[in-house]
């Protein structure tokens, strides 16, 4: 806006006191307008978290971790630092109290600005006096504008041993006079909206706890637990089986359970059952599908049941319908939905290939021309009783475990191959950073695939064991690391199923999701090259839709360091001295019983691979 004011000032000296003839002007833009292009939806969120405390508490660091936090969550917010402040809008203000107060409220008045253009003010400074405070408080209620003080409750004798400028040595020397908390007054808020600091809390944990703070008070969307098993409830159980004998029958195979697992369990959250043809076209052309909310919430591969032109002229219309595996019904599906499987096009758009010669692609080619979706009701925990199922834990079990552990992050590792040591080197280097970063118990989801694989993969019973050896020889640390089965079929849709990993582990309480060469890769179905481009996985997933809340952590490549005797980071200035042993070269030395080199993997872990080959050969 451009506003034409008289101004006249009144001065004592060379100081400006007051002006006087101006008139404030009414913004044509309102708040509301201003949401609607601003952050994650069109609610106003605009507001002021002021940081107070002693020298050293941690303010800063708290704030701009909290605004790195709001960034990755789509919410608009600004740090304002101190020394920044200082060093521009006020670097003609000392410390003498008047000036302190000129600070503080210079500062109050650009928060409230912030604030009212919609973005989340993160105001950190000492802020010695109350009433101080309390004038920015006032400015903002003045103007309708939230304003939530939090008290950085550091103790003086942690600040002091921090010492981070050496300001607290010069003041107990007498360099510095009227030094906050030494010689100059504190007055540490009455009644904080929200208190840290006290306890030691970590960085990472302190900024959850605002976060769940600012959540509470609506100015974060709340990250309420997308995840809702779709079981039925026990006390209902027996009354929905007996209404699903009476229902109209439709057969599913084995892959169509897995999927029905990964739905029932909440892995593809906020679905509520097998995808309609509004769900199926949006996960097809635009990768997500939209919460109860109106987000979007990433869905990068379509999770569909299909069905035969019979079936569809039996059941289409049919108020509810029975799912039966195994001649077990195992869901209710209600208000049953029939539509085209368009199976070219959905192949094409999903591996951005359609051939029959791809393992995946020839299920899909080889069922019915149409797909069924609607809402699932289904008819408890599902059991697979090969003696793995106490490795099938729901996100709601694994949230609750990571809880037991006291994680304060968990990144999760997908994986359908044996772990060896350069895998092993990925995980410890990422638990290693996220140490660095402030985290005090980062936990390791180790998360093999476990619905269908194609032929030639090592079977999952084999791979559990031989993870099983990885953890009790302490390649990676078992009191650190959780390992589950991850329930859901393998696509090998590359950049796109990737999506689909990380999405479902975000689900299940991960923060940070692991991504290497390939992922989700295959050789090309009729030509001598891979189907994707090794680097594109991992590309496409740091730029995918539907994904906040998940960090992904692309990671180096590792291979043998024939120098080293070990898995080592690749060296491109000393690439002679590395050697890459493929999963195909692997095979080999298993099949014809040679050993990799000392130092590839676990020696446990490749016997139990090594055997699983040589029996195979034997049976050939």
């Amino acid at each position: 806006h451009t506003h034409t004011h008289t101004l006249t000032f009144r001065r004592t000296g060379s100081k400006p006191k007051m002006a006087t003839n101006i008139r404030a002007e009414e913004h044509k833009v309102t708040r509301s307008n201003r949401a609607e292009i601003l952050g994650v939806d069109v609610k106003f969120r605009g507001c002021t978290m002021w940081f107070t405390g002693l020298s050293g508490a941690g303010k800063t660091t708290l704030s701009f971790a909290v605004e790195a936090e709001l960034c990755r969550r789509g919410v608009p917010c600004y740090g304002l630092d101190g020394d920044n402040m200082r060093g521009g809008l006020n670097k003609n203000l000392g410390f003498a109290p008047e000036d302190r107060a000129e600070n503080i409220r210079r500062v109050g008045e650009v928060a409230k600005l912030f604030a009212d253009g919609g973005i989340v003010a993160l105001a950190s400074f000492i802020s010695p006096f109350r009433a101080d405070r309390d004038n920015v408080r006032k400015l903002h209620e003045e103007n309708g504008l939230p304003f939530y003080e939090c008290y950085v409750a550091t103790p003086l004798e942690v600040c002091e041993s921090r010492d981070p400028k050496g300001l607290y040595k010069k003041a107990r020397a007498g360099i510095i006079k009227g030094f906050t908390g030494i010689d100059g007054a504190y007055e540490a808020p009455i009644d904080p909206d929200f208190t840290v600091g006290a306890n030691n809390e970590s960085i990472p944990r302190s900024v959850e706890l605002l976060c769940n703070f600012l959540e509470s008070q609506g100015i974060l969307p709340p990250s309420t637990d997308l995840v809702q098993e779709l079981f039925v409830p026990e006390a209902e159980l027996e009354a929905k089986v007996a209404e699903a004998s009476g229902l109209p029958r439709l057969d599913i195979d084995e892959l169509s359970m897995q999927w029905l697992q990964v739905l029932a369990e909440g892995w593809a959250a906020p679905l509520k059952g097998f995808m309609r043809e509004e769900q199926f076209l949006r996960a097809l052309h635009f990768n997500t599908v939209l919460r109860d909310d109106g987000e979007e919430e990433n869905q990068s591969i379509p999770i569909v049941l299909p069905a035969t032109e019979a079936e569809k002229a039996e059941l289409a219309g049919k108020p509810a319908i029975a799912l039966w595996f195994n001649g077990k019904a195992v869901a209710i599906m209600r208000a049953p939905e029939f539509f085209e499987a368009r199976k070219e096009e959905r192949t094409s758009r999903t591996w951005g290939v359609a051939h029959e010669g791809h393992p995946y692609q020839a299920q899909v080619f080889g069922y019915g021309d149409f797909l069924v979706g609607g809402e699932l009701e289904v008819l408890g925990r599902i059991k697979w009783n090969d003696g793995l199922d106490q490795y099938r834990k729901t996100p709601a079990e694994l949230k609750a475990e990571f809880n037991a552990l006291g994680a304060d992050a968990v990144y999760a590792f997908q994986l359908r191959n044996p772990i060896h040591n350069g895998h092993a080197l990925l995980m410890q280097d990422t638990r290693r950073k996220l140490v660095e970063r402030g985290y005090r118990n980062p936990v390791l989801l180790l998360h093999p695939l476990g619905g269908w694989t194609k032929a030639d993969d090592v079977p999952l019973a084999v791979r559990m064991q031989q993870h099983d050896a990885v953890l009790k020889e302490k390649v990676l640390d078992p009191e650190h690391t959780v390992l589950a089965i991850f329930p859901s079929p393998m696509l090998y849709a590359g950049p796109t199923e990737v999506q689909w990993h990380a999405k479902a582990r975000k689900n299940a309480g991960a923060n940070f999701y692991i991504v290497g060469r390939d992922p989700a890769g295959m050789s090309h179905p009729a030509k001598d090259e891979n189907l994707y481009h090794a680097d594109h996985g991992k590309k496409v997933l740091q730029m995918a839709p539907g994904l906040k809340g998940l960090e992904i952590l692309p990671f180096r490549v590792a291979a043998y360091n024939n120098s080293k005797q070990a898995m080592d980071f690749f060296d491109q200035t000393k690439a002679a001295e590395f050697q890459f042993i493929s999963g195909t070269k692997m095979r080999k030395f298993a099949r014809t019983g040679e050993s990799p080199p000392d130092g590839f993997m676990c020696p446990t872990g490749w016997k139990i691979i090594s055997d699983f080959y040589q029996s195979k050969r034997v049976e050939t």
